[in-house]
C-alpha cells in the first residue's frame, strides 16, 4: 500500500514572501472555496506572523478577517494552521505572558487549529509556554525547528531539539527550513531520525525554494516518512517563496506515494483570483526580483520571507549612500555592487553573532547589522558603530541563548557599551500587563470584543491598533497606496542624474477632501511600520496627525544629525519619557531613536547642552544626515 503525504497550502505565507501586503478580507473569502475545491489540501495556512499588523495597516479588523476567513476551511473540514514566534507571539518584539496566552485561546474560537510555534533561537525555553498555553487553548501544538546550516546546527542537535520538544507535549513537530539552505540529505536524516524515536508523531516540512534545493528536499523529506508538506502556487510560488503544488504532486506521485489529485479548473480559478488580487493593489508592494530564484543565498542563508523588505532596504540605503559617495568624490555603486557586500558582510559577523538561526526576528538583525558595518566600512568608520537596542538584546541573552559561542571580540564590545549579559529565562524579562490595556479599554469605551480579541489586538500590536481605532492606519495606507499608484503611472523624461534619481520624495494627496503628504518610494518599495518595543505601558489612541516639529532659533547651537536613514522617534515603547525642549543632556545619554529595517537605532548626545530645538516629528521620516536635535 503507497503511503500518502499531504499538503498543506501557504496562502498567507505566499503574499508575506513576496511582498508587504496580504488580500483584504473580502478577497480572502472570494478565494476560499475555490481552494477548498482544489480538492487536494489537507491544511490551509490561515494567519499568524505579520497577518494580523497588515490588517490594522490599511484599517482592516484582523479578528473579523480572521474568522471569515477560516470558517471556510472548518466547514470543509480543512484544518488551518497559524505561525507564532514563541517569546514574540506574532509581532517582532517579545510578549509577555498573560497576553502570550489569550492569543491561543483567542485563535482557537476564531478557527484556528493548529499553532506552529518557532523560537528563532531554538530556545526550547522560549517554545515550553507556547507548547503549554497552545494545548489549554484547545489548539494543536506544533514545534518547529528553525533550520540552517553551521558547525553548531548539526543533525545531533535537531534532534536533540526535536526530543525536548516532544517531551515538553508537541503534538507535531515542523522541520521549518526558512530559507530553504537545508541540504536534501540533511533534511532526510533529521526527519528519519524524528519518525524512528516518535512513529506516531506528526511532522511537516516546509521549506522556500529561493536557492534552489526545495524540490530535492522535499523527496528527501518523503522517502524519510514525512507526513505534510507546504506548497504554494502560481502565481506566487517559486523565488522567494515555496514549490509549486503541481510540480510537488506529480514529483511524489512518480515516485509511488499517494497524493491527492487537483482539480485543475479550481487550481485555474484560484490562479486567476490571486493574479486579479495583484492587479487589484497587491502588485504595487511586490519586488519582481522576488519572483526569482537565487542561489546566492547559499552563502548567507536570509530567508525567503524577508527577501522583499531586503531589497527595499537595499534600494533605499543606496540612494543615500550614492550621494554621500559623490558628495565625497568616490564611485558610486549598483545595487548588485552593495548585495554583494552585504552577502559577504552576512557571511563574516553571523559565526561571530553566535549563529542564530537566521528567521524572524534574528534574521532581520543580522541583515540589518551587517548592512550598517558595511555603509560605515565604505565611509572610512569602524565596524560594529551602529547596533541596534533590539541587536544588543539578542546579543547579551535576552531573548534567549544563542546556538554558538560569541566571538571575544563582540564581547569585549559589549562590555565597552555597558551591556549587562543574561542568562535567565527570557520570558521572565516581560512581566504580564494584560490589566494595562484592560484599563486603557475601559477608557477609551473601547468594545472588548468576541471572547476579548480586541483585548488581544490592543495588547498585542498596541500602536497599530490604536492607528486603526482613530481611522489614520486607513487614511495613510490610502494616500500611500494613491502615492505607489501616481509614482507608477508617472513617466518623467528621462534626464542623465549624477547618482540616485530626481524624482519627488514627496507629495500632497487628497483623500475624501483631507490632505496628506506622503513620502514617495520608487521601484514597489514600501518600509514596513514596526511594533513599539514590548508594549508595556498605558496611552490613549494615537492622534490622528503629528504634532509638528518644536524648534527654537539659536545662534550657536550644535546639531544632532542622523547618522542613517528612517523614521524619527522619540521613544520606542511607552515605558521611556520623550525629550522636550528645555531638557539637559550629558554627553552619551540617549536622546532619541531612528526606527530603520525594523530595528531601534540609538542616537546619544556628542556633548553636554541643553535642547534648544526638536527638528522632526514623531515618525517622521528622515534622511542621513537630517539634523534631529539641536543642543546650546
Amino acid at each position: 500500500m503507497k503511503r500518502e503525504i499531504k499538503f498543506s497550502l501557504l496562502y498567507r505565507d505566499m503574499w508575506q514572501s513576496s511582498g508587504k501586503y496580504v488580500p483584504r478580507v473580502d478577497q480572502l473569502e472570494k478565494v476560499a472555496p475555490a481552494i477548498i475545491d482544489m480538492g487536494c489540501f489537507d491544511r490551509v495556512e490561515t494567519n499568524g506572523g505579520g497577518f494580523e499588523q497588515i490588517n490594522l495597516l490599511f484599517g482592516e479588523n484582523p479578528n473579523v478577517a480572521n474568522r471569515r476567513w477560516t470558517q471556510p476551511f472548518n466547514d470543509a473540514g480543512i484544518q488551518t494552521h497559524m505561525l507564532e514566534r514563541a517569546l514574540n507571539a506574532i509581532r517582532m518584539s517579545p510578549v509577555p505572558a498573560d497576553v502570550r496566552k489569550l492569543m491561543f485561546k483567542v485563535k482557537k474560537l476564531q478557527g484556528t487549529d493548529i499553532a506552529r510555534s518557532f523560537c528563532g533561537l531554538n530556545d526550547p525555553r522560549n517554545l515550553e509556554n507556547s507548547i503549554k498555553f497552545a494545548k489549554e487553548g484547545g489548539m494543536i501544538a506544533q514545534a518547529a525547528l528553525s533550520l540552517t546550516i553551521s558547525e553548531v546546527h548539526t543533525v545531533e542537535y535537531y534532534i536533540k531539539l526535536a526530543n525536548q520538544l516532544i517531551e515538553m507535549g508537541a503534538d507535531e513537530i515542523c522541520v521549518k527550513d526558512m530559507a530553504g539552505i537545508g541540504r536534501p540529505a540533511f533534511i532526510g536524516k533529521i526527519i528519519k531520525n524524528i519518525k524512528s524515536a516518535h512513529p506516531k508523531t506528526i511532522v511537516q516540512y516546509h521549506g522556500h525554494s529561493g536557492p534552489g534545493f526545495s524540490m530535492a528536499s522535499i523527496l528527501e523529506a518523503a522517502r524519510a516518512g514525512v507526513d505534510y508538506v507546504d506548497v504554494a502556487m502560481e502565481p506566487l510560488s517559486w523565488g522567494t517563496g515555496h514549490a509549486d503544488v503541481l510540480a510537488v504532486q506529480g514529483m511524489l506521485k512518480d515516485a509511488g506515494y499517494a497524493v491527492k489529485d487537483i482539480n485543475m479548473k479550481a487550481y485555474m480559478e484560484v490562479r486567476s483570483l490571486t493574479q486579479e488580487f495583484i492587479d487589484d493593489f497587491l502588485g504595487y508592494y511586490i519586488d519582481p526580483k522576488n519572483r526569482h530564484m537565487n542561489s546566492l543565498l547559499i552563502g548567507s542563508g536570509l530567508p525567503g520571507g524577508m527577501m522583499g523588505s531586503l531589497m527595499a532596504d537595499l534600494g533605499n540605503n543606496l540612494e543615500s549612500l550614492n550621494k554621500w559617495l559623490v558628495k565625497n568624490n568616490k564611485p558610486t555603486l549598483t545595487q548588485d555592487d552593495l548585495l554583494i557586500k552585504l552577502f559577504n558582510e552576512v557571511e563574516y559577523i553571523w559565526p561571530k553573532l553566535g549563529y542564530p538561526p537566521l528567521v524572524t526576528p534574528f534574521s532581520q538583525y543580522v541583515k540589518n547589522l551587517a548592512l550598517m558595518n558595511v555603509i560605515q566600512l565604505i565611509k572610512g568608520r569602524e565596524r560594529w558603530s551602529m547596533i541596534a537596542d533590539n541587536i544588543w538584546d539578542m546579543i547579551v541573552g535576552k531573548s534567549g541563548q544563542l546556538p554558538g559561542e560569541l566571538d571575544p571580540e563582540i564581547i569585549k564590545l559589549a562590555k565597552a557599551n555597558g551591556k549587562e549579559f543574561y542568562t535567565g529565562v527570557p520570558q521572565d524579562l516581560y512581566p504580564d500587563n494584560l490589566d494595562v490595556f484592560k484599563q486603557e479599554m475601559k477608557e477609551n469605551n473601547w468594545d472588548f470584543g468576541q471572547d476579548d480579541e480586541e483585548l488581544l489586538e490592543l495588547a498585542m500590536h498596541p500602536e497599530q491598533y490604536r492607528a486603526y481605532k482613530s481611522g489614520k492606519a486607513k487614511a495613510d495606507f490610502e494616500a500611500d497606496l494613491a502615492a505607489q499608484k501616481a509614482a507608477k503611472e508617472a513617466k518623467p523624461e528621462k534626464v542623465e542624474v549624477p547618482v540616485g534619481n530626481c524624482e519627488p520624495k514627496s507629495m500632497i494627496i487628497d483623500i475624501n477632501g483631507e490632505k496628506f503628504k506622503v513620502g514617495v518610494s520608487y521601484g514597489d518599495i514600501v518600509a514596513e511600520t514596526s511594533t513599539n518595543g514590548n508594549g508595556n505601558g498605558k496611552s490613549k489612541m494615537a492622534p490622528a496627525a503629528k504634532e509638528a516639529p518644536v524648534a527654537t532659533a539659536v545662534a550657536e547651537a550644535f546639531d544632532v544629525l542622523a547618522p542613517l536613514e528612517g523614521k524619527f522617534m522619540l521613544t520606542k515603547d511607552t515605558s521611556e519619557t520623550p525629550l522636550k525642549v528645555g531638557d539637559t543632556v550629558k554627553e552619551g545619554d540617549l536622546v532619541c531613536y531612528i526606527e530603520s529595517m525594523k530595528t531601534y537605532n540609538a542616537i546619544v548626545a556628542e556633548k553636554d547642552g541643553k535642547v534648544v530645538g526638536i527638528m522632526k516629528a514623531n515618525g517622521d521620516t528622515v534622511e542621513e544626515d537630517d539634523v534631529l536635535i539641536q543642543l546650546a
